[in-house]
């Protein structure tokens, strides 16, 4: 079973905050606007969901009703600046027809985090990141989301090795943070900052705080 050591996590915690700041994530109005994002998110770059649900908003079609009611053609139209736009207006619906059926989100809310994140995961199209960021930013939850800029951090500084199960990690990383929803959203948010500006594919490991900790740093190119 991994662990992560609290003593390693917390200075890499600090020390990237002190970098780049509160990110103030996520980039939502509303719960239900949060959701779709997370959905809308996969396989893409946000500035494309951002196009996406501006679509939206100017049909006023940014409600799970209307949505659910749609003509598939025309949703998937609306979300084309997203990527596979097509599977994605087959996926928001599916979700939003459950969001309604499942009372909206007042009656999720009320649910216990475990018992929420299995009905999140049993809709269709909704997978563990997808749950998790949901849980984390729509519904204020102490859940952390693992997804591929994580991974790429912790297994160059050696934290994991990269291909663990995605609850294996998640789990770790909670455990050696504790339960704490604002720690769990500002690390997440902080690592795909970091991780997109310097500690890309191809990182810039001289323009890299976490350098002096990182035993990758000496052996990936420049």
């Amino acid at each position: 079973m991994l662990k992560i050591d609290r003593r390693r996590l917390s200075p890499l915690f600090a020390r990237l905050l002190r970098t780049w700041g509160p990110q103030h994530w996520w980039p939502g109005e509303t719960p239900f606007e949060v959701m779709v994002g997370a959905v809308l998110t996969q396989n893409t770059a946000w500035t494309n969901v951002e196009k996406a649900i501006a679509n939206l908003v100017a049909r006023d079609w940014l409600d799970a009703d209307r949505i659910a009611c749609l003509r598939r053609r025309d949703l998937a139209q609306c979300l084309k600046p997203s990527g596979y736009f097509n599977i994605k207006a087959q996926r928001l619906q599916a979700f939003c027809r459950w969001y309604r059926q499942a009372g909206g989100y007042p009656a999720l809310a009320a649910l216990p985090t475990a018992e929420l994140r299995e009905a999140l995961l049993a809709v269709r199209g909704v997978g563990p990141e997808t749950a998790d960021d949901m849980l984390l930013y729509a519904f204020d939850r102490p859940v952390f989301v693992v997804d591929a800029y994580t991974r790429r951090l912790f297994s160059r500084l050696g934290l994991c090795s990269g291909d663990e199960p995605y609850e294996q990690l998640r789990s770790a990383v909670e455990t050696a943070m504790g339960a704490d929803v604002h720690a769990f959203n500002e690390l997440h948010a902080l690592i795909v900052r970091h991780a997109k500006e310097v500690c890309r594919v191809r990182p810039c490991c001289a323009d890299c705080v976490l350098a002096g900790r990182c035993p990758a740093a000496h052996i990936l190119p420049d």
